[in-house]
């Protein structure tokens, strides 16, 4: 499997700490780039933002159009048949970033794993599977996916990760029923979930990043 390319900004020199964020369905790592530097995390605080591109394939939802996506989505209505060889090898490219991180001096637990939406979602099967205690995962307007088996995969290390879950009360994409069941299913499970809910469809608000931005100096300092 080919690495996946990524988008890098640094917040100071020799970062201690480094967040990798997962666009959306059709976004690129373009899409999150503008709001590192409007988290304004203090100078003692050195952050290495890595943004990855997910490949490019074939949605069948948008009619079998090839774009940039970390799985396949089948459909939106009634049963929901996941992904499951897509979801999978997108966590393996994501181990993968991790795996860099290391090598360059992150370790596990100086690193968060966020994501929006699909990128979510991978953020979350990660995350919650990864062998290694994690600074926090960060699932913004998603769910978890695989959730059948995440009792039987979950690692041990990151039972008590702390968990930032934010939804728009208006999505129409993903409806925020859908991510509180998966919430509950985590805070079920014993996981620490930090649920905030917004007045906004399927995006990202200001307020939103300023919790985003307490959260991160509260985990990482």
């Amino acid at each position: 499997m080919s690495a996946l390319e990524t988008l890098e900004i640094e917040t100071g020199p020799q970062p201690t700490a480094a967040v990798i964020w997962l666009h959306g369905l059709g976004a690129d790592g373009y899409d999150f780039e503008p709001i590192a530097p409007e988290l304004a995390l203090p100078d003692t605080l050195p952050v290495r933002f890595v943004f990855p591109h997910a490949p490019m394939r074939p949605v069948t939802i948008n009619g079998g159009a090839v774009m940039r996506a970390w799985y396949d989505i089948f459909n939106l209505e009634g049963v929901r048949r996941e992904d499951d060889a897509g979801i999978r090898a997108s966590q393996e490219s994501v181990e993968a970033l991790i795996a860099r991180e290391h090598s360059r001096g992150v370790s596990a637990s100086r690193l968060v794993l966020a994501g929006f939406s699909q990128g979510g979602a991978i953020a979350l099967q990660t995350g919650l599977r990864h062998v290694d205690r994690l600074a926090g995962i960060m699932a913004l307007s998603t769910y978890v996916p695989l959730a059948s088996t995440l009792t039987a995969e979950a690692s041990a290390a990151n039972r008590d990760v702390p968990i930032f879950m934010a939804h728009g009360r208006d999505d129409s994409l993903i409806a925020i029923e859908r991510a509180a069941i998966s919430r509950d299913l985590l805070r079920n499970a014993g996981y620490k979930v930090e649920w905030h809910e917004y007045a906004m469809e399927h995006a990202v608000c200001r307020e939103e990043i300023d919790d985003v931005a307490g959260w991160l100096r509260r985990i990482l300092t």
